[in-house]
């Protein structure tokens, strides 16, 4: 509840509620798309001993501009890239804030297109910066006619587009993202917080082409690493010099930091679960739409499916039966994260128990 103060709080921030998923102790977790494989012991240990060696440190500011951890993205990443390219903060969210708080603001407008990441327009309105949508096709692809359309209607500063695209798991070709580009004079913030699950290349290829061009990521998802809060850009060293200018004092932690290289020198284990995700993914959707669903076709961890005429019932039976998934996306649609072999068989247990309900109450009706 926001209490009454002396200053009266901003204008659109009254109402409404703080963004989250719902955090339910004792369900199978599948409404976040984490990755559900923890580190392994072996891992833990070496995780560990790198915090403990930035503790050593803890009374001195960390690195402000975490140099050694963007030299280790840059690597990561390959394609020629160098540290003064990549860009890091306190998870993706923070790097598209930091973005909209350089090419942003009052007077300058965010576009994207619908149905996507619930998160964007809480970035426009906390830098006050506008924001307006165009719809993806029907099967929620974009073309180049598409973006055209946003362009020609709106006439934005800065384009964003997840790729794939969360909620739905549709992938972008490096095509469409090559013309989006060289469309006009914006900012293209390309979203792959789940690339390393598609098989497409990734956007970062473009790079030398389009200085216009970012391309952003996150640890959270392949490399099982969402507690340690880092996410990353990629870009001309332009736009990373901007977000150094908005960036707060010792943003991200020397804990942070030392996680972060650590995870990235370890990199093989988690990234060892994506194939096996990917793959579940891909069973799990076949398996849905033998249940008469309608799923969209997913490159990611995660999948839709519905339609639902009361999704939230719907999505509270599988609570009832200790799942958790997702209520977002189109209207009637419900999102599964995937999980572990033994979360996916709680999964469509769950499941259809709740269609047989469904349809054994539709007849009961009838």
């Amino acid at each position: 509840m926001i209490l009454d103060t002396p200053v009266p709080l901003r204008r659109e921030l009254i109402g409404v509620d703080p963004y989250g998923a719902p955090e339910i102790s004792g369900m199978v977790r599948l409404n976040v798309n984490e990755n559900p494989y923890p580190p392994s012991r072996a891992l833990q240990g070496e995780l560990a001993q790198a915090v403990a060696l930035a503790i050593g440190d803890i009374n001195r500011y960390p690195d402000r501009d975490a140099t050694v951890l963007r030299a280790g993205l840059a690597a990561y990443l390959g394609g020629g890239l160098l540290e003064d390219q990549v860009w890091a903060a306190n998870g993706s969210n923070e790097v598209a804030t930091h973005l909209l708080l350089a090419f942003g603001g009052p007077g300058r407008t965010l576009a994207t297109l619908t149905p996507t990441y619930s998160m964007y327009p809480q970035y426009a309105r906390d830098t006050m910066t506008g924001f307006v949508t165009w719809p993806r096709e029907a099967d929620f692809t974009i073309t180049l006619e598409t973006l055209e359309a946003l362009r020609d209607a709106h006439h934005p500063d800065i384009l964003m587009i997840a790729a794939p695209n969360n909620p739905t798991g549709t992938p972008t070709p490096l095509s469409v993202i090559d013309q989006a580009c060289e469309l006009a004079n914006w900012l293209v913030v390309i979203d792959e917080a789940y690339h390393e699950f598609a098989a497409g290349e990734s956007a970062t290829a473009l790079l030398p082409k389009h200085r216009n061009l970012v391309v952003t990521r996150t640890m959270s998802k392949a490399f099982a690493l969402a507690g340690g809060r880092v996410g990353y850009l990629a870009a001309d060293k332009s736009v990373v010099a901007a977000c150094r200018i908005v960036r707060l004092p010792y943003h991200l932690s020397a804990q942070t930091q030392a996680l972060a290289l650590a995870a990235l020198e370890h990199a093989d284990e988690p990234l060892a679960h994506v194939a096996e995700l990917r793959e579940t993914c891909a069973q799990t959707q076949v398996w849905m739409r033998s249940l008469g669903l309608d799923v969209p076709a997913s490159e990611t961890n995660f999948a839709l499916f519905g339609p639902f005429a009361d999704r939230h019932a719907t999505w509270e039976a599988l609570l009832e039966r200790g799942i958790l998934v997702r209520e977002v996306g189109p209207a009637g649609y419900l999102r599964v994260s995937m999980g572990t072999s033994d979360d996916m068989v709680l999964f469509r247990q769950a499941l259809v128990a709740v269609l047989d309900q469904q349809a054994n109450g539709k007849e009961m009706d009838q």
